[in-house]
């Protein structure tokens, strides 16, 4: 593509104050992009506040649920390009709360694509699935054609999205694309019980790093600017028939177990010595998963550029400014 592919194009992120949606807004803006971003509820502390970025794009504020409004944003501002990220993410709030998860991820997404359904401008619509939308299987990675068997429900919601976005593309010939990315990580990232943010906290205050699970669990772990990348080329190629209606990986394709995330990011902070408190309190979180990314580098020529090293070191970094920031 062409770096002028963004220039000028109208483009709607729901989900844009999130950790994905300010990194992926910020590339945006710089590629020329006009950007209309959904959102529900004010994050003072988000990325997208904290680097002005919010002060450079067109803000929509509501639900994703509301059909009216959805419909409204996409052709008052004749939107080209739908990034769906939007989402309730936590697993812990999923099994405590299901219905709100279910609202907002599951009907959310149909209520989105409905109205792009009907907007003659939007051209490309990508819909961030994830990891978990596989479920449990006994054969790892997993590739994009294994059957998606959410059974808990953050898992379920995702499984869900995912089937509803390509039946839109497959039914109605919308320009639909499906990404499953590894778990996430990188500044802005506010949610403290997540694994990264949670232990970078703990050790930038010399304070040992809790772990809910028993530690074993194993995950694959992207860089949120690798994921940025990945989102771009799905978007930038979804005029092609190998792409649109179709699903994509998003990995670095070397799972680690959670206690060996948290020891590598020890190892990299000022606080060598700690050591991890294992709770073994999570409930409903799949035992093993991780992915093949081996289609996104056939098809779209993506592969990872930065090492788990390098990104946690640049994630570590920004935690430490967050904090002092505070």
């Amino acid at each position: 593509m062409t770096e002028s592919f963004w220039n000028d194009k109208r483009v709607f992120v729901t989900g844009c104050a999130g950790l994905l949606g300010s990194w992926l807004t910020t590339d945006l803006l710089a590629q020329g992009a006009v950007v209309v971003g959904l959102i529900r509820d004010q994050v003072a502390q988000s990325e997208l506040v904290r680097t002005g970025a919010i002060d450079k794009i067109n803000v929509v504020h509501g639900d994703l649920n509301d059909y009216s409004l959805m419909e409204r944003a996409l052709a008052e501002y004749e939107i080209d390009t739908i990034f769906h990220l939007a989402a309730q993410t936590i697993v812990g709030i999923a099994n405590r709360a299901p219905m709100s998860t279910f609202e907002t991820n599951i009907k959310g997404t149909w209520v989105l694509l409905e109205a792009a359904r009907r907007n003659p401008t939007v051209k490309r619509i990508i819909v961030a699935s994830s990891d978990k939308a596989y479920g449990t299987h006994a054969q790892l990675p997993y590739q994009e054609d294994a059957p998606l068997q959410g059974m808990h429900p953050y898992d379920v919601s995702k499984s869900c999205a995912d089937l509803i976005s390509r039946t839109y593309a497959h039914s109605y010939g919308l320009p639909v694309a499906v990404t499953r990315c590894a778990n996430l990580y990188g500044g802005g990232d506010l949610n403290w019980n997540r694994i990264v943010p949670g232990t970078m906290r703990s050790v930038l205050r010399g304070e040992a790093p809790i772990v809910r699970s028993d530690g074993t669990l194993m995950r694959d772990y992207i860089y949120v600017r690798d994921a940025v990348s990945g989102y771009l080329m799905v978007a930038e190629n979804m005029d092609r028939e190998d792409v649109a209606g179709e699903a994509f990986n998003f990995g670095v394709d070397k799972p680690l177990a959670a206690i060996d995330m948290i020891n590598t990011i020890i190892k990299i902070s000022d606080h060598p010595e700690l050591e991890p408190v294992i709770l073994n309190q999570a409930k409903n979180e799949i035992q093993n998963q991780y992915l093949s990314s081996e289609k996104a580098g056939k098809v779209l020529g993506w592969e990872p550029k930065y090492s788990l090293q390098d990104g946690l070191a640049e994630t570590l970094a920004w935690y430490q400014t967050f904090l002092a920031e505070q």
